[in-house]
């Protein structure tokens, strides 16, 4: 949250070259609080400040700006502050940068930077987006089996400011294979002669850096981790990935599920939608609303092939929104709970016929319940209505009753087919149930709705 009260200050500090006084409050404050706070300043005026910082102070700030200010402060700034700049950031941060960066840029600074740095980005850069090895910090603390609690504290001590976390450490052998991990506290109550391959513990939860970046998330939440070791395929240590950074990737990943829902493409990006153009939201939404309007043209082909239905029994038409609504619904409910399970693993295809068989139960239920409230709902609602001779309004509105409760049922199953079907053909279930859900099943609503009042009623 910006404080306005505190922008003046550090523009009277840089006025007055008060060096000691911009440190001061950059000290102070949270870094997050310091970057919120310094991206109300120009772009000329937040580097004036962060050029007064300590290095490390600096690219933490630095590291919290917003993406589009750090590109834009970058394009500033000479290719030796840039170099110097994403030395000092950690690791995770460093590479992401890097990757936002024009690739005629990237190919300028690289040389600028120190050999360690250098390959720990092209080594972070070089995993898939999306996966593990892509949101992996190189960050980490390692032990070897054979020393003491003691040394490892001390080790621990000297390595503190370079690393990301100490809470746990990794216990990796000579060829970086991960053996087990010991946590501070394991380390803090141990005796000190005690040596750290007889206090690890072994049976260490770990991601692969092929793993999808939301599986390995799902670990740190599961598990309640503080980070995740990350190895390769030899098992040697990589990476970890933070607790911090799993909160960020389930957020994302939340986002980019709820949109795909609601059939929105793009990057699905947290966070951006002010700074999004309104014509890329046009384009990301047009694709299956302009698809699914025309589809929608076979509703227009249902009705008009019941025309002589619905001339001869009037009242038909007043419960069609009823009938469209309560199917969207109910299909939309057992949508998302199955695309929930899905993206939570808690089901797969192969539970196909468990799935279904639990939302038949449950469909019946709800037929059972809005089929006496139709009823209820026509008799109260059209007891004026004219009727055609040989019909009453109860058989019309047992028949629109029957109707609706065929259409919940199948509107409910329907709604957990596509998703299972389409995590079976290895495409995004979120994607393909919300859009084709509501038209699928106004379609089979129609046809049900007027299938039975000919049947039932023959009109």
């Amino acid at each position: 949250m910006k404080n306005p009260l505190l922008l003046p200050e550090i523009r009277e500090f840089l006025n007055k070259n008060d060096i000691e006084g911009l440190k001061r409050v950059c000290a102070e404050g949270h870094p997050e609080v310091i970057a919120d706070l310094l991206s109300a300043l120009e772009l000329d005026e937040i580097w004036r400040v962060l050029s007064k910082l300590d290095s490390d102070l600096r690219a933490d700030i630095f590291s919290r700006f917003e993406e589009e200010l750090q590109v834009n402060i970058a394009d500033t700034l000479t290719i030796d502050e840039l170099a110097d700049l994403i030395s000092d950031m950690p690791p995770d941060d460093r590479a992401d940068f890097f990757n936002r960066l024009p690739e005629s840029k990237r190919e300028l600074i690289l040389p600028a930077m120190a050999k360690a740095e250098r390959e720990d980005i092209r080594k972070l850069s070089s995993y898939p987006e999306g996966s593990a090895g892509a949101v992996m910090t190189s960050d980490y603390a390692v032990l070897s089996p054979q020393i003491t609690a003691e040394e490892a504290i001390n080790r621990l001590r000297r390595e503190a400011p370079d690393k990301e976390t100490i809470y746990s450490a990794y216990v990796v052998d000579e060829n970086r294979r991960l053996l087990g991990f010991v946590s501070l506290k394991d380390l803090i109550l141990a005796n000190p002669k005690t040596k750290i391959e007889d206090m690890m513990h072994q049976d260490v939860i770990f991601a692969r850096v092929t793993d999808d970046q939301e599986t390995a998330a799902r670990k740190i939440q599961k598990y309640d981790l503080i980070a995740l070791p990350v190895v390769n395929d030899n098992d040697a240590l990589v990476g970890i990935i933070t607790h911090d950074d799993a909160i960020d990737i389930i957020t994302q990943e939340n986002t980019e599920d709820l949109e795909k829902f609601m059939a929105i493409g793009g990057s699905h990006e947290a966070g951006v939608y002010l700074k999004t153009p309104a014509w890329v939201h046009f384009k990301n939404r047009a694709f299956w609303i302009v698809g699914l309007a025309a589809l929608g043209l076979v509703s227009g082909a249902i009705i008009h092939s019941f025309q002589a239905t619905l001339m001869n029994l009037l009242i038909l038409a007043l419960y069609m929104p009823m009938m469209a609504d309560t199917g969207g619904n109910t299909g939309s409910q057992s949508a998302t709970v199955v695309v929930r399970a899905l993206a939570l693993k808690e089901i797969t295809p192969k539970d196909a016929l468990r799935v279904l068989f639990k939302e038949l139960k449950i469909s019946l239920l709800l037929a059972a319940i809005l089929g006496v409230l139709s009823w209820g709902k026509v008799m109260f609602i059209s007891s004026s209505s004219e009727v055609p001779a040989g019909l009453s309004l109860g058989m019309v509105g047992f028949a629109i009753a029957i109707a609706l409760s065929v259409q919940v049922i199948t509107a409910t199953l329907i709604g957990a087919l596509l998703p299972l079907g389409a995590a079976k053909l290895k495409l995004d279930p979120a994607v393909v149930a919300s859009p084709a859900l509501t038209t699928v099943v106004d379609i089979t609503g129609l046809l049900i709705y007027f299938f039975t009042a000919k049947l039932m009623l023959g009109v």
